[in-house]
């Protein structure tokens, strides 16, 4: 045994001595992370970590890649680079009942017929789809799902996950591929699966989050996902991720034939695989599976969302194929939204930036779907009666989607005749100021321009990524600058000063009972950001003026229309009504908008601070190759954001709309596409993954068939 100490010892002993130590290491780390039946107490494991630690630092050149002391490394990444997958990573058709299922097992039986077929039934892990490549038995490489077509490298960031090996175990599958490939070449494996976070390390995180007085993660799923795309590797690290790997890519050519064999394969490499997995010879079967599944749902360790059912023969996929977006041979069966009952204490009214009074209901913490949740909007008042929720009620809580929290409705048999009936407050709850509700519609307003709450939301939207994109100037820097009276309309973000910024008090105090103050840094970076701002695009102006009714669409309509603020307020609503995407509702919103003195003011002061409220109009950079085509984006894209997309997009011609119709002329699906593909598909109109819409704006050439 050496630390790397001894000056005698020889550098071939120590070689084969590092060797040794990190065979062992990994077998421990298998038994440990993937197996959960250690062998070694941690103190032991940690002893030959530091052996091999102390020989690796004595002599750098014996360092390898696949050590595992190399799990923590790599320099943080700027960025990550967009990864083609060898075979596409689809998404699954869902059954969203047993009926729905049910459909699915008599279909694939009627492809089959007289020679039936097995089922594998998987928990499906509501984590992040991961693809991991070997080479050889190390990690080449790791990447997102990103479009299904193309991902995200996050190597970097995986090999910190401690059930991700990063040499495949020796022996086994390992050796068979020797024999199959040969040492001419290397040989090259994928398998794929979920990281997720343990529904205890979520909770750990949570708690770390609002001790830091940062918002917490809505839900396991967001946090890892968000945790594997850290630029910073030893951020990931510290978020406690795990794996469950469920698929070989070309499995055949390692010689399995069956999904049960594969799954016993990814085991014997030496990756962590869900230990409640069925292979199961009829529905019945399936059906109890699911059954089972649904009942030990809150029991596990982490969070499921359903059960993944695939034919287990590989043969019997190549025959059923695949749609134009998800395998005929598999389905995912969703669990019901998840359902708890708490009591319902306070319904409060929120204000809006437009003045719109919204009823959130706050009731006892509850965990559904998991996160813990207190709080769920109510929409508006003729919501609440007809639902007939009331204060002290017993309510039924879950979460729309497994995300969005709200409130199904009251347990009336548990009323006791102290509930009481509410009713929206004829004055705002801010200030104090008559409420009044047009005709026609369902959301009252506050009638007060000035009203401190729509004051937080507009300066709020303003600063927001969609609008100015002041980085870094949230909600609770915006409040303590409202409070202490250097902020009272969006205009007054420009004449903030560093000082003013680093010496802002927080409101909360260190462990030595002193103030907690924004600092220097972080006022350097806000006065940063201020200055970008002032040249934003024209659009982004338009939008963050907060006018009811102009989205980040139809700003851009009207600017594309006038070039200037000041055009834009001058002209009639009869000429803004006859802007392509406007109308007369939006003109007149508009004109309400310029006719106001305050508003005139405001962009008065804008300007006087230096804020850009013209754009001059010059020849496109790029051809307009798209002219005449309407493009939609929908789910999330890899490599770019969707509003870089849209603005490439634009830059060409094209029109990006925010629905599909029978004008559109291409969609592109992103990850985790809903209904507007499907709207696509229904109406036959071109899908294009995130590789063909990078191609498109790249060459600036639309593929053949668009809807011109």
């Amino acid at each position: 045994m050496t630390d790397g100490s001894d000056i005698s010892v020889s550098i071939e002993d120590a070689s084969a001595r590092a060797e040794k130590l990190r065979r062992e290491l990994r077998y421990h780390a298998h038994r440990y992370y993937s197996l959960d039946a250690p062998e070694l107490s941690d103190a032991a494991y940690d002893a030959l970590l530091r052996e091999l630690e102390g020989i690796e630092a004595r002599w750098p050149e014996l360092v390898t890649s696949d050590s595992p002391t190399q799990r923590i490394g790599s320099a943080p990444s700027g960025q990550f680079a967009p990864v083609r997958h060898s075979q596409r990573m689809y998404s699954l058709d869902n059954a969203m009942d047993l009926g729905e299922l049910d459909a699915w097992l008599e279909r694939v039986e009627r492809e089959v017929g007289d020679r039936g077929c097995a089922y594998v039934c998987e928990l499906k892990i509501d984590g992040s789809s991961l693809a991991l490549t070997y080479e050889d038995g190390g990690l080449l490489r790791a990447a997102t799902r990103g479009d299904g077509v193309t991902g995200e490298d996050v190597t970097a960031n995986a090999r910190t996950v401690k059930s991700v090996p990063l040499r495949l175990l020796a022996g086994g599958p390992v050796a068979a591929q020797d024999s199959l490939f040969g040492n001419a070449e290397p040989w090259r494996v994928e398998v794929r699966g979920e990281v997720y976070m343990p529904k205890e390390s979520f909770e750990r995180l949570n708690a770390e989050q609002e001790a830091a007085g940062q918002p917490p993660f809505a839900n396991p799923r967001n946090a890892a996902a968000g945790a594997v795309r850290q630029k910073d590797p030893a951020v990931t690290a510290s978020r406690d991720l795990a794996t469950f790997m469920y698929q070989v890519v070309e499995p055949r050519a390692l010689g399995l034939q069956t999904q049960s064999a594969a799954l016993q394969w990814l085991r014997d490499a030496g990756f962590r695989v869900n230990p409640d997995i069925k292979t199961c010879a009829v529905a019945a079967d399936v059906h109890a599976f699911c059954e089972w599944a649904l009942g030990v749902r809150d029991t596990l360790p982490y969070e499921i969302d359903g059960v993944v059912v695939k034919v287990d023969s590989f043969a019997l996929h190549d025959e059923l194929g695949f749609t134009s977006k998800a395998p005929k041979w598999a389905i995912a069966f969703k669990f019901p939204p998840e359902e708890k009952t708490t009591v319902l204490r306070e319904i409060r009214v929120q204000v809006g930036r437009t003045g719109a009074l919204t009823p959130v209901a706050e009731f006892d913490p509850v965990t559904v779907a998991g996160s813990t949740i207190a709080r769920a909007t109510l929409h508006n008042e003729d919501e609440i009666h007809r639902k007939d929720v009331r204060l002290g009620d017993t309510i039924i809580v879950r979460k729309a989607g497994d995300v969005i929290p709200e409130v199904v409705g009251p347990v009336e048999r548990l009323r006791d005749g102290s509930e009481i009936e509410w009713q929206m407050p004829t004055v705002c709850p801010s200030c104090g100021s008559a409420v009044w509700r047009e005709e026609g519609e369902v959301v009252p307003r506050c009638t007060n321009a000035g009203c401190p709450a729509q004051r937080l939301e507009r300066l709020g939207h303003w600063a927001s990524r969609g609008a100015l994109d002041i980085d870094g100037m949230g909600t609770e820097i915006i409040t303590r600058l409202v409070e202490q009276g250097r902020l009272h309309d969006v205009a007054d973000y420009y004449v903030l000063t560093k000082d003013e910024l680093s010496t802002l008090d927080l409101g909360r105090t260190k462990k030595d009972g002193t103030p907690v103050l924004l600092g220097e840094t972080m006022a350097a970076k806000l006065m940063a950001s201020i200055r970008a701002s002032t040249s934003r695009p024209l659009s982004k102006l338009v939008f963050g003026l907060g006018i009811r009714n102009v989205g980040s669409t139809v700003a851009e309509a009207l600017t594309a229309a006038y070039s200037s603020l000041e055009a834009l307020m001058a002209a009639s609503a009869e000429e803004l009504a006859a802007v392509e995407g406007v109308g007369p509702v939006i003109a007149g919103s508009v004109r309400a908008f310029a006719e106001n003195p305050e508003n005139v003011a405001l962009v008065e002061r804008l300007r006087g601070q230096g804020v850009r409220i013209a754009e001059e109009r010059t020849a496109p950079e790029r051809p307009q190759t798209l002219a005449g085509t309407t493009w939609v984006l929908t789910g999330a894209l890899g490599s770019l954001t969707r509003e870089e997309a849209g603005a490439g997009l634009k830059a060409l011609g094209a029109k990006v709309a925010g629905s599909v119709s029978k004008k559109t002329s291409f969609v592109v699906a992103g990850t985790d596409a809903g209904s507007k593909l499907d709207r696509a598909i229904e109406l036959g109109v071109p899908v294009l993954s995130e590789a063909e819409l990078v191609d498109v704006l790249e060459t600036g050439q639309a593929p053949a068939g668009a809807a011109l």
